[in-house]
């Protein structure tokens, strides 16, 4: 990565600019300020939101979460040698706002999410390990499950509440 000075996952996510994949309106890049012109011709998307909307950004809230909070509960320190899976999974995985944000929020409903995350996260992080053509019973997860509802609860919801309020307060602009 010749002139290069960041990280593998800053690497990756820049490089993925340069085929103008920040310009599909599922996405917004990471790095606004810094977007080299796409190799490829633009496509045409239809804008569907406000235009308020672009201005909407908690890439460094995000960014944050996952390096600071999230990856050091999940992995162990030291290097596996798998840096560029490791990086890529990385790339992928990643007002009266008082009044907006209450109405937006549903406690119940949130616990039953996170009860219903933690539920599912128990059935496919399950390791199921055979020995002698018998399953063993010692239960080992590959991912502890009140990790992930850990996650909804204090990242993946608040977050979309958000910019969920952070759309509504600006497309009246």
């Amino acid at each position: 990565m010749n002139d290069f000075h960041g990280s593998l996952v800053e690497y990756i996510l820049k490089e993925r600019k340069q085929v103008g994949r920040y310009k599909s309106p599922d996405e917004y890049p990471f790095f606004p300020n810094d977007l080299p012109e796409p190799l490829l011709p633009p496509m045409q998307y239809p804008k569907v939101l406000h235009k308020v909307a672009e201005s909407i950004n908690i890439n460094n809230t995000v960014w944050d979460m996952y390096f600071k909070d999230l990856l050091p509960r999940l992995v162990k320190l030291g290097n596996d040698g798998n840096c560029g899976s490791s990086a890529v999974c990385d790339t992928i995985c990643l007002q009266d706002r008082e009044g907006l944000m209450a109405l937006l929020t549903y406690p119940e409903v949130e616990e039953r999410v996170k009860e219903r995350v933690e539920m599912k996260a128990r059935t496919f992080a399950l390791e199921v390990t055979m020995k002698e053509g018998k399953v063993e019973s010692e239960t080992v997860y590959k991912i502890e499950p009140h990790l992930v509802a850990d996650l909804y609860g204090r990242w993946i919801m608040p977050l979309t509440k958000e910019v969920q309020v952070e759309y509504l307060l600006r497309r009246l602009d």
